[in-house]
């Protein structure tokens, strides 16, 4: 079946090989990484959350949902995966509910995590974690959309004492509820990596690369890796020379903070031509 030409690209990514799809944080980012040649991309909650002086899981769900749809339209020619956190509601009636609304912002992916938010029980029991998954896709296939499913199991990220066993056990239920990819955010290691690759059986597998791992996009091939995600990273990286360029000026009253930043002799006529390309 043919769906929109973002969405048939994107599933077409996930046939063979390994693709990476950084994580832009607005606008220009998007435009920036599009521009670099990356073949699709994906929001960031932590990394849009950052830009409207928020913490991560405290944006509410129309202000995303308006922010996934700004970021569709700002690269139409590129597919884009929305961060979509817990979907927004706990009941799989309410994720399903929710989901739909982001598939109508034309996203060619999205993504569920089993994080409940809250700190007493940061996961959603087993069964209902696996019930919002079989939700989120029954809610895309109504739509006909073809939109891409990632399930994520964010045991390592909430700090389950069984983190890379729970994991395993959450992702093969989430293959069999339906999900086309699989996700455990937090896995760093080739050991943990093949693990969760092996409990896919067969369907693509998202890491998020938020560090240096010692591991190149061939490493993460040849483990059986489909996907390369960057999550919050690049935003972080960012926030990273502004917290220090102000701390310079601050502590010290210096601007050496600002030496090797990109000049905007580079950047204003990459945006020029971006923005004829889309008149």
């Amino acid at each position: 079946m043919a769906y929109s030409p973002q969405v048939d690209a994107f599933r077409a990514l996930h046939e063979s090989g390994c693709f990476v799809m950084p994580n832009p944080w607005d606008l220009g980012s998007a435009r920036w990484l599009r521009g670099q040649g990356f073949k699709a991309l994906a929001t960031t909650s932590a990394g849009f959350a950052f830009t409207q002086g928020r913490a991560d899981q405290d944006v509410p769900r129309d202000m995303m949902l308006a922010h996934i749809a700004e970021m569709v339209k700002a690269v139409p020619d590129v597919p884009v995966n929305a961060d979509f956190e817990n979907g927004y509601a706990d009941t799989p009636d309410g994720v399903a509910a929710n989901v739909k609304l982001c598939v109508a912002t034309g996203v060619a992916g999205l993504s569920i995590e089993d994080a409940t938010g809250r700190e007493g029980d940061p996961l959603y029991p087993f069964e209902l974690a696996v019930d919002r998954v079989r939700a989120a896709r029954k809610a895309i296939d109504e739509t006909g959309s073809g939109v891409v499913l990632t399930a994520r199991a964010e045991c390592f990220l909430t700090g389950h004492p069984e983190a890379q066993a729970e994991s395993v056990r959450r992702l093969e239920a989430y293959r069999e509820a339906g999900a086309d990819v699989l996700y455990a955010p937090g896995a760093r290691s080739a050991e943990q990596i093949a693990a969760i690759v092996a409990a896919a059986g067969g369907k693509p597998v998202n890491v998020v690369v938020f560090a240096d791992f010692g591991l190149t996009v061939a490493d993460f091939e040849a483990l059986g890796v489909r996907r390369l995600s960057t999550g919050a990273a690049s935003a972080r990286s960012a926030w990273a020379g502004f917290v220090e360029s102000t701390r310079l000026i601050v502590e010290g009253g210096s601007f050496a903070g600002f030496a090797g930043n990109a000049p905007s002799r580079r950047l204003d006529p990459f945006f020029r031509e971006d923005l004829k390309a889309r008149s």
